[in-house]
């Protein structure tokens, strides 16, 4: 594997830095989909040339689809927002309240790079209604990342973009396809439960939803691979996979005094094993 390439957005629960189990589990196919993208850390290194990335948050798409449009403009206009004149508490909160309140799709994607660089700890997360709510992040000075907003374009120039539910996939998926899921995870204790990117939480509903479709794909010949914490719930709902698990360390956290490694589930739903 040559070197790995790195997302240009800053995101909770990031999977570059355990990408090589994650590749090395993933079946190969002739076309990825990901549902719950993020910031596209797997898509963007696993060796496929057509990929269906996919996301609840309609922000986050919308920034995409207009990177992808307009490549040159946004990746100018979003570095002129990088620069000592906007990296203090007033201008952050000042550009955060343009940010909620503009309807622009165009500037929503350029202030959404600002925030996410700016922001603390790169969370991206919204209140429930809809507002962006991270606080200042006090970086001395945050770094712009022109090298991986041109390897997005080059890599994701036909890649298709949707805001979706998970569920959506299963009119799509073809034969050949393969499914990699990486929802928000199950909380290791009753006080973790830090689900807040999108405006909904993710329920046990949804999380039992999932491995049901993880299923019904995998008996129509699609593979599912789903990364989640590796708790009892957790092997329960993904009984039946070819089950892996890793060790990550965990980068964000509510206390900074409290960062370790956690156990984390590969689960591999085998259209072999159905």
């Amino acid at each position: 594997m040559g070197e790995l390439l790195r997302p240009f957005m800053k995101w909770p629960g990031n999977k570059y830095h355990i990408l090589l189990p994650i590749l090395t589990k993933l079946p190969l196919g002739r076309r990825l989909i990901e549902p719950f993208a993020g910031s596209c850390a797997v898509s963007l290194n696993a060796p496929f040339d057509r990929h269906v990335i996919g996301d609840i948050n309609p922000v986050l798409i919308g920034l995409y689809r207009t990177l992808i449009r307009q490549p040159d403009q946004v990746i100018g206009d979003a570095q002129a927002l990088f620069g000592p004149a906007n990296n203090d508490a007033a201008r952050y909160y000042e550009l955060r309240d343009r940010f909620n309140q503009s309807t622009d799709a165009y500037e929503r994607a350029l202030l959404l790079i600002y925030l996410n660089r700016h922001g603390y700890n790169g969370l991206v997360r919204f209140n429930r209604k809809g507002k962006f709510n991270v606080p200042f992040g006090r970086y001395s000075r945050p770094y712009f990342p022109a090298k991986e907003l041109h390897t997005f374009v080059e890599r994701f120039a036909q890649a298709d973009f949707r805001v979706l539910d998970f569920e959506d996939i299963e009119a799509i998926v073809e034969p050949g396809d393969v499914c990699y899921m990486d929802p928000p995870y199950l909380p290791l204790s009753s006080t973790s439960n830090f689900t807040g990117y999108a405006t909904d939480g993710f329920s046990l509903a949804e999380q039992e939803r999932l491995a049901h479709l993880a299923r019904r794909l995998a008996a129509r010949g699609i593979p599912v691979l789903l990364s989640n914490h590796d708790t009892p719930l957790a092997r329960q709902l993904y009984a039946g996979a070819q089950i892996e698990t890793i060790h990550v360390q965990r980068f964000i956290s509510r206390d900074g005094q409290n960062r370790h490694k956690v156990g984390e589930v590969l689960a591999l739903f085998s259209p072999a094993d159905q």
